[in-house]
């Protein structure tokens, strides 16, 4: 990769013609973001750039791969690009008006795909927020945000997977209000039954969440997932189950 360092501001890309701009990229020199991921028999790496179209300047991330694929019913042996399959979903869950990120540019190459997102700049990660700085009805909002994303994705059988805080991005708007965005979509699957999406999404989150998550707050979630301000003698069963779930999985 031997772009030129002040590359990374790239210059009317819009114009560049489509067959040119995956060379572009590819040979673009912009450091990793994070380090480079080299399972499944290649590496991936992701860089944050700024991308000049036009006359704008958007900060994205530009994730590159080489041999780095996944097998599933659908691509047993060859199998896809991960990012392929990462795009996929985004269009996906954009097509269903679930929130998530802004695809810029996709493309693939024999061994090699390239996907580039807009950055969420004003947002933070779930793991990363201080609650401290919350108030009561702040906190609860978001809880109840989150939620309502959550179930949406739900209500069209639809397991994240990966539903760990960090993979979900907030922006706040008002005091009764938040934006909702949920990332790393690359293990999105569709189940047969909506109970395999919530089960498994919902005791990952539980896990996970962050420790300054209460047992109300925990409640004040599952009952906005739900819809129900009490909950019904079903409901009780499902929350009981997912505690065990969860249990279980500590041990």
């Amino acid at each position: 990769m031997k772009t030129d360092e002040s590359q990374r501001n790239v210059a009317n890309v819009a114009s560049m013609p489509a067959r040119n701009r995956f060379d572009f990229f590819w040979q673009l020199n912009a450091p990793l973001f994070e380090p480079p991921n080299t399972c499944r028999g290649g590496w991936s790496g992701v860089s944050q750039i700024q991308l000049q179209l036009n006359n704008e300047k958007i900060p994205v991330f530009i994730k590159r791969q080489r041999k780095h694929r996944i097998r599933y019913w659908r691509h047993l042996l060859k199998g896809i690009p991960t990012f392929e399959r990462e795009y996929r979903n985004i269009k996906q869950l954009r097509a269903l008006d679930i929130p998530t990120l802004e695809p810029v540019f996709f493309a693939k190459r024999k061994d090699k795909a390239i996907l580039i997102t807009k950055a969420l700049s004003d947002y933070q990660s779930l793991d990363e927020l201080d609650y401290s700085q919350l108030s009561f009805h702040q906190r609860s909002a978001l809880i109840c945000s989150i939620a309502r994303v959550i179930a949406k994705l739900h209500a069209h059988h639809l397991q994240h997977n990966c539903l760990y805080p960090k993979h979900i991005f907030v922006k706040q708007l008002n005091n009764k209000s938040w934006d909702v965005r949920l990332i790393d979509l690359e293990k999105l699957r569709h189940k047969l039954f909506k109970r395999q999406a919530l089960s498994r999404d919902l005791s990952c989150l539980s896990r996970h969440a962050p420790d300054n998550w209460s047992q109300t707050d925990h409640l004040r979630f599952f009952k906005a997932y739900l819809g129900q301000n009490r909950l019904t003698p079903a409901a009780r069963i499902l929350w009981q189950q997912i505690a065990v779930k969860v249990a279980r999985k500590r041990r």
